[in-house]
């Protein structure tokens, strides 16, 4: 296993979409205040304009080994290669008129320490009490006696969820794939004005 999390091994398992998010396109976000890295509150459905919120199971910690049979759950393996593609690409993202946030059901603290580690120019929101996960019936799956959202990423438009990718995979290139689409939906709603 890489100590730094940022090399995916060779072979995970594929998530297949089971259907678990079928109800959230055109679904109004719940009035949830989540709390984020920056020690503020976001209500995403308050938000204007453009919002990308990639869910992810967990993040690793260097010198924390993650969780038995991790790399065999479909799907669990690559919160930090995302996370950093999303980094990566934050520019593009900022370019297209949306702003970006990570979500996980790991503790604030957790999450702060990831932000910093990785460097992650936007913040995460922890929904550590599934509050919102339960609100909006976002998939969840439980290891070692954490219950953890499974990995998705929702475009909301002025509070409503325009699109979501589900499942993802690879999460290495989900960044990418998510800012191809926003420029291809901004140009065709361009088109159509």
């Amino acid at each position: 296993m890489p100590a730094d999390f940022l090399d995916l091994p060779e072979n995970l398992p594929v998530p297949e979409d089971d259907g678990a998010c079928d109800h959230l396109p055109g679904a109004r976000v719940p009035s949830i205040a989540l709390p984020a890295t920056s020690g503020e509150r976001v209500d995403l459905s308050s938000l204007p304009g453009t919002t990308v919120v990639y869910c992810y199971p967990m993040t690793g910690r260097p010198g924390t080994p993650l969780p038995e049979g991790w790399d065999g759950i479909p799907g669990a393996r690559g919160c930090t290669p995302e996370s950093c593609g999303f980094r990566d690409r934050h520019a593009d993202f900022t370019a297209l008129g949306a702003r970006v946030f990570g979500m996980s059901t790991q503790s604030t603290d957790y999450q702060r320490e990831a932000k910093e580690r990785l460097g992650l120019p936007f913040e995460l929101l922890s929904d550590e009490g599934l509050g919102f996960c339960r609100a909006i019936g976002l998939p969840t799956f439980e290891v070692e006696g954490m219950v953890l959202v499974k990995r998705l990423t929702l475009v909301v438009r002025d509070g409503k969820i325009e699109h979501v990718f589900y499942p993802v995979f690879p999460p290495d290139t989900h960044a990418a794939e998510v800012a191809g689409w926003l420029r291809e939906r901004g140009t065709s709603r361009k088109g159509e004005r």
